[in-house]
């Protein structure tokens, strides 16, 4: 987890802080690959999807109704699975970067399960209501 908070657990629940370190983390990530003909078609993918994480969480987070709450989370998720797409492209073309990816992966793959859980709370919320 990418915490300076001295308080691990209000950082790991802390989604809005958290999706924007992970965009940060990118960025430094995206510095750190040696720019080719390969990577240089990489890199932007991979700072897109994983910018827009935080990006399209904010827009969740101040979302109007719980349609469009679902709708912004789950693109939250799908730009946290294709982050991990990319970083394993990445690790494919250069090697020796695979021990920072394997850390952004990983949380890359915790934002996902949290998103999923999120758009599931939802339905069942909505769902007995409705009863």
């Amino acid at each position: 987890m990418f915490s300076n908070s001295n308080n691990q657990s209000d950082y790991k629940f802390d989604l809005k802080k958290r999706t924007s370190k992970f965009g940060e983390i990118i960025i430094k990530f995206a510095r750190k690959i040696p720019v080719n003909q390969i990577t240089k078609r990489l890199i932007p993918q991979l700072v897109s999807s994983g910018t827009s994480v935080g990006a399209n969480y904010c827009e969740a987070d101040n979302a109007e109704t719980k349609k469009d709450f679902r709708h912004k989370i789950g693109i939250c998720k799908k730009e946290s699975e294709e982050t991990k797409h990319w970083l394993r492209m990445i690790v494919v073309a250069v090697p020796s970067l695979e021990n920072d990816a394997s850390v952004i992966w990983t949380e890359a793959g915790e934002l996902n399960l949290i998103f999923n859980k999120s758009i599931i709370t939802s339905i069942e919320s909505e769902a007995k209501n409705n009863y």
